[in-house]
């Protein structure tokens, strides 16, 4: 079968051909329609990820869209290596789910990966209930667009929208957030404007896609000086390093704040977790549209389409 396949962390995939898979008694061999390129199948397919083996060679894609041999629309997630998602046919254990009729296989590959984020972090990790407000650190991007609209659908009180890009913060509000902050402020200026938001709004639950410099200026926030306070929960879900991979974080940050610092995402959430968040999310889709930007390729240009940026996602279709 036709596949892209990644032989080194050094090299970008390449179009080629491999061996069909087989599928054991607990597999179910999927002809796949649609997989996408997320920043997580990137840092897996160059050994940055923590999930990353070392093993070669493999197809890359860690989901996807497809039809069973019975005919269901499905979605899959976690294909036995060294299958991926990103070949004619794959292979699906118990992470499948059936497609609603109204969710269009590219969407569903698109925005499964990016609204697991936030639904798992915010149902699972955070325990969010409704009336509570979140902060997105990270929130222009495909991921933190969602989250924007995945917490005002599970009730958000209020929803503040963080980001670099001025044009994809005013869009933001157009996707039900509530008050946007720009990370492009000097770090001084970044912590009073959180703080500022703290104090004045509350906030419950950051979800933070970027750490680096961000996270230790909302951090930095949420720390007290002082004796006498009580301060307030936060319930902050760590989910993406996009703005870099560590932190300094002093120990005074978490003992002087209500600060509970906690990860979202394969190893923090269970897979049963994360197949439920997807599963609810596509149940939500067909009752109200949720947005998300994405373009579709053919399998064959996997090479040039890699280096394509993340947003819109890609998805490439066998």
């Amino acid at each position: 079968m036709k596949s892209a396949l990644v032989t080194s962390y050094a090299q970008l995939p390449a179009f080629n051909d491999v061996q069909d898979p087989v599928p054991s008694e607990n597999e179910t061999l999927i002809r796949v329609t649609a997989a996408g390129i997320h920043p997580i199948v990137k840092a897996l397919a160059n050994g940055t990820h923590y999930g990353s083996t070392g093993k070669f060679p493999f197809v890359p894609g860690v989901d996807g869209v497809g039809t069973a041999p019975d005919g269901r629309r499905v979605f899959f997630g976690i294909a036995r290596p060294p299958f991926g998602s990103m070949a004619q046919y794959t292979l699906a254990g118990d992470f499948m789910i059936d497609l609603p009729e109204s969710v269009d296989d590219a969407f569903a590959a698109a925005a499964a990966n990016p609204a697991m984020s936030s639904w798992a972090a915010l149902s699972m990790r955070a325990k969010f209930q409704p009336g509570e407000s979140v902060l997105i650190l990270g929130a222009t991007g495909a991921a933190g667009q969602l989250a924007v609209q995945i917490a005002k659908h599970l009730g958000a009180r209020r929803v503040v929208a963080c980001g670099r890009n001025a044009a994809a913060l005013e869009e933001l509000t157009a996707l039900g957030a509530d008050a946007t902050i720009s990370l492009m402020l000097s770090p001084e200026d970044l912590i009073e404007a959180f703080r500022n938001e703290i104090a004045t709004n509350g906030v419950d639950v950051v979800l933070d896609y970027l750490w680096g410099a961000p996270a230790e200026a909302m951090l930095s926030a949420i720390a007290h000086k002082g004796l006498s306070h009580h301060a307030p929960r936060i319930r902050f879900i760590q989910i993406g390093s996009s703005a870099g991979p560590a932190i300094s974080l002093p120990a005074s940050h978490l003992r002087s704040s209500g600060v509970e610092l906690l990860g979202s995402g394969f190893g923090s959430a269970s897979m049963d977790e994360l197949r439920i968040a997807i599963k609810q999310f596509f149940e939500a889709c067909s009752r109200k549209p949720f947005q998300t930007k994405f373009v579709s390729r053919p399998l064959e240009e996997v090479t040039g389409a890699w280096t394509e940026p993340n947003e819109p996602r890609v998805v490439l279709r066998p």
